[in-house]
């Protein structure tokens, strides 16, 4: 498909079926992930493709718990919560109680020690390690939409980091950063997406000096 327009629907996709993804199929997104760019061409990450129904239900009870925490303070507003707030939980919760049953989960993991960090001895949160990773994930989830396939990017399992790397056997040096399900979906899946223009995001020049960029695609 055209890529402006799987970049303009790619919905988070929560719900998804058990059914079975042809190897082939998998076989293209996960070859697009493999061509994301990468500091230094190193490539510091591998991802392992969970299929197995007794590792998924591990992983689903540890996902479970960080979903439930992670959403204390949302559950708690009750009504008041916002229309669009609403509908995530009700997919989340989804996906919180079937991950156990998608026919794919793949775990992304990453090598510090491959990574030129250049930010690491700021005064603020490291993230330039990450783009020589998600580069990678955003390749496989647009492959995903290309080939009809719903997925989402999770990280809640990172708070579980050493039950999933005993579980999948991962050495100890390397790290987990995303988890992402993916299979056909239930609902429609993709569609229209909510987003800020880019007159709020793109500044010409100077922080705070709105881009004129004109009309955009779409």
């Amino acid at each position: 498909m055209d890529l402006y327009d799987a970049m303009s629907t790619q919905r988070a996709v929560r719900r998804l079926r058990p059914d079975a993804i042809p190897e082939p199929v998998l076989a293209k997104v996960l070859a697009a992930a493999a061509w994301a760019p990468t500091g230094g061409n190193v490539q510091p990450f591998r991802m392992i493709t969970v299929t197995d129904r007794q590792k998924l239900s591990v992983i689903q009870k540890l996902y479970q718990t960080q979903w439930s925490i992670y959403t204390e303070s949302m559950r708690a507003e009750g009504d008041g919560l916002a229309l669009p707030r609403q509908k995530m939980l009700r997919a989340g919760d989804y996906l919180a109680a079937n991950m156990h049953e998608v026919p794919v989960l793949v775990v992304v993991c990453f090598n510090a020690n491959l990574m030129a960090i250049t930010d690491a001895d700021l005064d603020r949160p490291s993230i330039v390690g990450g783009g020589s990773v998600y580069t990678a994930v955003q390749n496989l989830m647009l492959a995903c939409r290309a080939e009809g396939l719903g997925c989402v990017l999770t990280t809640l399992l990172c708070y579980q980091e050493q039950e999933i790397k005993a579980l999948l056997e991962i050495p100890e040096e390397w790290g987990t950063c995303a988890a992402i399900p993916i299979g056909y979906p239930v609902l429609k899946g993709y569609g229209p997406i909510s987003r800020r223009p880019i007159d709020k995001l793109v500044f010409d020049n100077v922080w705070g000096q709105s881009a004129s960029l004109g009309e955009t695609h779409g």
